[in-house]
């Protein structure tokens, strides 16, 4: 990515956009501090469409926005404070996500079920970091955690999921037909 085209800043700026207009959009749940967001489904569409460096790329941007006191975070909100509370390891484990299942995605192009295998992955290891940052945020175990900050919301990252792999590949293939890609 030595000599980045203006094609590919506007895709990843693009993207970036998609992700600070979802990840606010939250529903906040009674049995968690974790509210549902749209952030992982905009980081599965991210990097189905741009691969694991500018999907990548595209988050950091989001988080950097995030982080600097822009309301692009869960609930509108935004800065440092929310990427060191109950939820910033989940944010954190975004990263995680766009990397591995970008992987997934430069590694099979084309092949949806290796996609979905590496989103299933991606999640796993931003389950992982989110639960154990809420756990010692929230004073609880990792159990605790587990059950306020994972299990109420598979249903959900499995429907996201699926939506990812059904649309995220058509898309992708009308921006290589118009020469974008």
């Amino acid at each position: 990515m030595k000599n980045i085209s203006t094609t590919n800043l506007t895709l990843i700026a693009l993207m970036t956009a998609v992700t600070c207009i979802l990840g606010p959009l939250s529903i906040i749940i009674p049995v968690s501090p974790v509210p549902i967001t749209f952030t992982n489904l905009a980081i599965f569409f991210t990097v189905i469409l741009l691969g694991l460096k500018k999907g990548t790329i595209s988050y950091l941007v989001y988080l950097l926005i995030g982080f600097v006191g822009v309301p692009v975070f869960s609930n509108f909100t935004g800065g440092p404070a929310k990427l060191m509370g109950p939820t910033g390891g989940y944010l954190i484990g975004f990263i995680f996500l766009a990397l591995i299942a970008g992987f997934f995605v430069d590694k099979y192009s084309g092949k949806v079920h290796m996609y979905i295998v590496g989103m299933v992955l991606g999640m796993i290891v931003t389950y992982a970091l989110g639960t154990g940052w809420l756990a010692v945020q929230a004073n609880m175990t990792f159990e605790a955690a587990l059950f306020a900050g994972v299990i109420p919301y598979l249903p959900g990252d499995i429907i996201k999921i699926i939506i990812a792999a059904i649309i995220g590949p058509a898309v992708k293939k009308q921006i290589v037909r118009a020469g974008y890609l």
